[in-house]
């Protein structure tokens, strides 16, 4: 029976995908449930897991835009899994020098799917006339990639030691050019500013060196910082409703809760997954679903449900090395806050000049619905809260706060 694999939804409003990359190649036997590939949504990268087990045929190319519901191949389920002979998994040594510069010196472990090329891969060696088994791969398992043809196709027309002259022109994800519309779109259609104040670490240092070996062993999460903004952040809001609203129309909304957007980095760029009722979890919740969502977000199964909603955005540059910089907001959000790293510097400390541990803060927002007066206020009352933790997000008790 030939089943046909049809692009399911990733969800509401999505109507276009695009094939990211093929993980199987033309011909192969695989299993149900294995994923078969990547596609790109303009909100998130997921994968396409095979329905049945049985002999693929593929029906779209890397790059392809596909419609939600089309077919992109069938799977023939009286197919059966073919063993490979050894004789098919050697590789024949690079012969042309040219050629031979698209190949790694460290070859890869070979199996049935090193050497073949994937379609778009075979288009290229067939039009330039290339020698398949000259080219080694980076794909998954050794496959060639349309970029490994496209190296082995400028390594002909090269001359000999001609410096490092390198180009690679790749399309950009869906996921990707969505982001670059919507940040364009902020900076025209926003009136954003940013403000910036400093926070002295020193209290949150002693709290961590104190107490993280004791919360690590008893929760099995370790006590970081979001925890900490994120809990200085809710109070800030509670304090300054505006910051917690947005735009619609002529319409200003705002909200009785705090839903917490953190920017974590995955493989396909930035994504900004939501951590929910963030005023309502404690230190260890907070740290917990942190962790969490940056594990799905590295494993590349951040989903559009994670990442849907969110009324303010934290971004950590810091752990980058940014010192400083100006975030830009995360639409239709009216306010974002930069972390950045933290340096010993000397400060002035009741007329005493003391190294302390400290950071810059950067709120952006859209000063359409926030005023600079509130926006500085809201700064304050997150360098407050940062630099009295124990007082101000604790209630001074911080074994209970960390329930310990």
């Amino acid at each position: 029976m030939i089943l046909e694999m049809k692009v399911p939804s990733p969800g509401e409003s999505i109507t276009e995908v695009e094939i990211a990359q093929w993980l199987v190649e033309d011909g192969d036997y695989v299993e149900k449930d294995q994923a078969i590939a990547e596609v790109d949504s303009d909100k998130a990268t997921l994968e396409l897991p095979a329905e049945v087990s049985g002999t693929i045929s593929l029906k779209a190319e890397e790059g392809d835009a596909v419609a939600v519901g089309q077919v992109v191949c069938h799977i023939d389920t009286e197919g059966q899994a073919q063993a490979v002979s050894s004789s098919s998994q050697a590789t024949t040594p690079p012969q042309d020098t040219a050629v031979a510069a698209a190949v790694a010196s460290d070859p890869m472990p070979t199996n049935y799917a090193t050497g073949t090329a994937s379609p778009a891969a075979k288009k290229i060696i067939a039009e330039k006339g290339l020698d398949a088994s000259q080219i080694q791969g980076s794909g998954r398992d050794g496959r060639i990639t349309k970029a490994d043809a496209m190296v082995a196709k400028a390594a002909m027309g090269s001359v000999p030691n001609p410096g490092k002259r390198g180009e690679e022109r790749k399309k950009m994800s869906m996921l990707r050019r969505k982001v670059a519309e919507r940040l364009v779109s902020v900076k025209n259609d926003t009136a954003m500013l940013t403000t910036f104040n400093e926070v002295d670490m020193a209290p949150i240092f002693a709290l961590r060196a104190e107490y993280k070996e004791l919360f690590k062993e008893k929760h099995g999460v370790g006590l970081g910082f979001m925890s900490f903004f994120t809990k200085a952040v809710v109070r800030a809001l509670e304090g300054y409703p505006d910051v917690n609203s947005m735009i619609d129309g002529d319409h200003q909304v705002s909200f009785d809760y705090c839903d917490i957007s953190v920017a974590v980095s995955g493989p396909k760029g930035l994504m900004v997954p939501v951590v929910r009722h963030a005023e309502k979890l404690t230190f260890r919740e907070i740290e917990s679903e942190i962790k969490r969502l940056a594990i799905r977000a590295r494993e590349g199964q951040i989903t559009v449900d994670d990442m849907t909603g969110g009324n303010f955005t934290i971004s950590n540059g810091g752990v980058f090395g940014s010192m400083l910089s100006t975030p830009i907001i995360n639409p239709p959000q009216s306010a974002i806050l930069g972390m950045h790293n933290i340096i010993e510097r000397p400060v002035a400390i009741e007329g005493r000049v003391e190294i302390r541990p400290m950071m810059y803060l950067a709120l952006s927002y859209d000063h359409r619905i926030i005023d600079g007066k509130e926006s500085v206020g809201f700064l304050v009352a997150i360098k407050e809260a940062l630099e009295e933790p124990l007082a101000l997000l604790m209630d001074g008790d911080v074994k209970a706060a960390l329930e310990l």
